[in-house]
């Protein structure tokens, strides 16, 4: 499986998509004074960073000191409990952590004296020296850079992946990379000015984080600043299939290749039965074979594709990395298969698009979803009911869950993700599916998505276990 940190190809070679060798540089924050607000992955990378470039950096964190779980970086100041304006006194930047909301005290303060406010993202974008792709949208970033990695590596180019997806774009920017791939959140978006990849890549726009964003309108501004420095030779590829995101790109200052879900049109990249082809406007179409049948990877790949001709990858090395490249964790795994039922992890379907797609073209499903919705409208999974036999409805969105598919379906309610997965089980039909697509966030029940589709695995595994202990000892396999 591709993992974040993309093999280092024993031979290198440069190529015209590279920018000159990483030179020395003196540190570019001396006598900075920065508060960094919040202290998880993004906010320590931020506080290490500016601290190594000279700057004095003091950390301010609502949760209390013995929660943090990490050490401060040398001569780090972290003032944890709670924010207070005095945090801010003698500053001349902040650094705010993607969860931070744009309304809450401690930006008012900054906003209210003046300090200007950057994202993790902004300060990797004004240290990095290594061209880069960035990738935003709603659904299937995460996929998209770790695929784009795999193809920047296979390019015999020191790459790896970084941002939203789990390394910091901060701390890669001041590594020795000949190319990044930049996964990059509507949140890091709102607080950056310097971003300026090579290529970069708006996959889709749906409603989601409504509550930190306020309105629709106010998330895809957002998505659509990752494009707001490019100018030409730059590239902006775009989904020509996504209603809301095909506008927002065609509205980019530079040249813009388009992938659709179906067939290519000529100068696009497209899907002809699950498989990635390219037309280009001259030349001869190619196929790019998928590892997985899932539409939604197959898009992602699409997209990739795409955004990897733009910055100059060979043909080989895209197909090579298509047809090794595994599904990331959560996002469509086969987990556990109890009888003749098949467990599918998708609990990184944490919006109703994100749900939809990770049902279409399915049948006979019996659909656990809930959570908490972050202010978006779960209405349109109702769509979803002709793929479905029975919901089992889960955490805060529960009740709206419920009145979704009242009329349509049976409907359970679960109070735990273990009760959740034998409802499921109880409502599946012989041969079915049980999905955990859950089109809301985890942090009602579960530390993230990831802890939730460990917890939905562990049930499922727990419960094809016993069934087979029942089955060795004659029982049958269904009550």
């Amino acid at each position: 499986m591709t993992r974040s940190r993309p093999r280092r190809p024993g031979a290198r070679r440069r190529s015209p998509a590279q920018g000159p060798p990483r030179a020395p540089h003196a540190p570019a924050f001396h006598g900075a004074r920065v508060v960094v607000v919040g202290f998880g992955a993004s906010g320590r990378a931020a506080a290490e960073v500016l601290t190594a470039e000279g700057a004095a950096v003091r950390v301010t964190e609502r949760r209390p000191a013995a929660e943090l779980g990490a050490v401060a970086p040398p001569g780090v100041e972290v003032l944890a409990g709670g924010h207070l304006p005095t945090h801010l006194d003698n500053a001349t930047l902040v650094v705010t952590s993607p969860g931070v909301p744009p309304d809450s005290p401690v930006l008012t303060w900054a906003h209210e004296r003046a300090i200007p406010v950057w994202s993790e993202l902004e300060l990797g974008a004004r240290l990095c020296r290594a061209p880069y792709i960035a990738v935003t949208g709603t659904n299937g970033k995460t996929t998209t850079t770790e695929l784009l990695a795999a193809m920047l590596c296979g390019a015999g180019l020191k790459a790896r992946a970084c941002g939203n997806v789990g390394y910091p774009f901060s701390l890669a920017a001041r590594e020795a990379w000949d190319a990044l791939a930049v996964e990059a959140s509507s949140f890091q978006l709102v607080y950056q000015e310097h971003l300026h990849p090579r290529v970069s890549v708006l996959l889709n726009v749906a409603p989601d984080h409504i509550d930190w964003h306020g309105t629709l309108q106010s998330y895809a501004g957002a998505k659509a600043r990752i494009y707001a420095r490019q100018r030409e030779p730059d590239v902006h590829v775009g989904n020509a299939s996504d209603p809301v995101a095909a506008p927002l790109s065609s509205a980019a200052p530079c040249a813009v290749r388009w992938f659709r879900e179906g067939p290519p049109e000529t100068g696009e990249t497209g899907l002809v039965d699950g498989d990635v082809v390219v037309r280009p406007a001259r030349g001869s179409e190619r196929t790019f074979p998928v590892s997985s049948r899932d539409h939604a990877f197959a898009l992602d790949a699409a997209a990739a594709v795409t955004a990897a001709l733009a910055f100059g990858v060979k043909a080989p090395a895209m197909a090579s990395a298509l047809a090794s490249f595994e599904p990331l964790p959560h996002r469509g795994e086969l987990v556990a298969e109890p009888g003749s039922v098949r467990f599918i992890d998708d609990s990184k379907a944490t919006n109703p698009h994100a749900a939809l797609a990770a049902l279409a073209g399915r049948h006979d499903v019996v659909l656990i979803a809930g959570g908490r919705a972050k202010g978006v409208d779960l209405s349109p999974l109702r769509a979803a009911a002709g793929n479905l036999s029975a919901v089992v409805a889960l955490g805060e969105a529960a009740p709206e869950i419920e009145a979704i598919f009242a009329d349509l379906l049976p409907v359970r309610r679960a109070s735990t993700m273990e009760e959740a997965v034998a409802l499921a089980f109880v409502e599946a039909r012989p041969g079915g599916e049980v999905i955990l697509a859950p089109a809301c966030a985890s942090q009602d029940m579960f530390r993230d998505y990831a802890d939730r589709g460990e917890r939905f695995a562990r049930a499922a595994a727990a419960l094809a276990a016993a069934l087979g202990k029942h089955d060795d000892d004659g029982g049958s396999d269904r009550g």
